[in-house]
């Protein structure tokens, strides 16, 4: 199967209404059919304002998080139109892949 990786990176403390933007993008991805989503968190790291943030015991809040999945072509554009109808600002990373699962007839 052909489509993209999908990797959104944020932080633990940024949020969407009442829900952290991770967890928007997890329920969002799960209620139009995306198979699966990997949240990571790192130990640190900056974004485009060039501050540096880390998991520390008063600032957990700005622990870096990515949240990664793989999509098809269909996936892809429905997520990426919920975002927009949300106005949700998140930064991205889409890159074209081929992926399913070994030993599978399909």
């Amino acid at each position: 199967m052909h489509g993209f990786r999908l990797s959104f990176f944020t932080q633990q403390g940024r949020t969407h209404g009442i829900l952290s933007i991770t967890e928007w993008l997890l329920k969002e991805a799960k209620k139009l059919g995306i198979q699966g989503a990997t949240v990571n968190v790192a130990q640190g790291g900056y974004g485009r304002d060039g501050k540096y943030r880390t998991a520390r015991f008063f600032e957990i809040g700005e622990q870096p998080m990515e949240v990664q999945m793989a999509v098809r072509q269909e996936e892809c554009d429905r997520l990426f139109a919920r975002i927009e109808e949300e106005k949700l600002e998140v930064f991205y990373m889409k890159i074209p892949i081929e992926f399913g699962i070994t030993g599978s007839k399909t």
